[in-house]
């Protein structure tokens, strides 16, 4: 449980560095439009933090951890968000300074952030599977 809490930790702090990067890197660069960036600190917070401090507590209850697949899932799971967070990154980064990317580039930045989306689906499959289980575990048990 206690890597559940430090990773929660963890998420925590990065969305809130990354919060004050989204004002200040606009600020500084005196970018006032719309920006990718703005939603990195949200993602994270929401995604990280809140979420794995409900699984500190599904584990308290279920024992999610006692799963075969459960170390498939943390992986896959943290894997996809950091994809995720860091191609979102890149993009804002891009939009905020105004680099000329050509199609390609853009491209490759889009598809990239799309394959941390679907890890992370696939990681809440692996979840939700684990977590179902689990419960059915601890039903069986009161039977």
């Amino acid at each position: 449980m206690k890597r559940f809490a430090k990773l929660s930790f963890f998420y925590g702090m990065l969305g809130l560095i990354l919060g004050v990067f989204y004002r200040e890197f606009t600020k500084i660069n005196g970018y006032t439009k719309e920006t990718v960036l703005s939603g990195l600190h949200t993602h994270v917070l929401v995604l990280g933090l809140f979420f794995f401090l409900i699984v500190l507590l599904l584990e308290k209850s279920f024992e999610l951890t006692k799963n075969k697949n459960f170390n498939k899932f943390f992986i896959t799971y943290n894997i996809g968000l950091l994809l995720t967070v860091i191609m979102m990154g890149i993009r804002g980064c891009v939009e905020v300074l105004n680099f000329e990317t050509t199609k390609m580039i853009d491209s490759s930045i889009s598809g990239m952030a799309g394959l941390g989306h679907i890890t992370i689906t696939i990681a809440y499959i692996f979840f939700f599977r684990i977590l179902l289980n689990r419960i059915n575990n601890v039903d069986s048990q009161k039977s």
